[in-house]
């Protein structure tokens, strides 16, 4: 069966940066089109942003633009957010996820599949 599963969550300072890795199994890893999405306690679910199956296209959330960069390297069937200047407003839990499925010019919220998600917190 599909397997998402995130690492690289923990603590950090404002100011800070982390990487989040997300390795997939049990699916074609670039037939998928992968995304990254946050919620933080008492908070709706919010995309991060998402990648294109190669690599070529990846789209943010205005509130991470600038700070965040998705990668995904297929041959390890990985993908990658690095955050880098962390605010306290970052702190959530992290969840990646995958879909076929492709939108020119923004991310879609529904996807087949999920993480468990991995805890990001910022403390200023």
């Amino acid at each position: 069966q599909v397997q998402l599963v995130e690492s690289g969550g923990g603590s950090v300072q404002s100011g800070g940066s982390l990487r989040l890795s997300c390795t997939a199994s049990g699916l074609t890893f670039d037939d998928y089109v992968m995304g990254w999405f946050r919620q933080a306690p008492g908070k709706e679910r919010e995309g991060v942003g998402c990648i294109k199956w190669n690599g070529e296209s990846s789209y943010y959330a205005d509130s991470v633009k600038g700070r965040f960069t998705i990668s995904r390297d297929n041959a390890k069937n990985t993908l990658y957010l690095q955050m880098n200047s962390l605010k306290s407003d970052d702190t959530a839990m992290y969840y990646c996820a995958a879909d076929r499925a492709w939108v020119i010019g923004s991310c879609r919220m529904e996807y087949n599949y999920w993480g468990q998600g991995t805890q990001v917190t910022v403390s200023s």
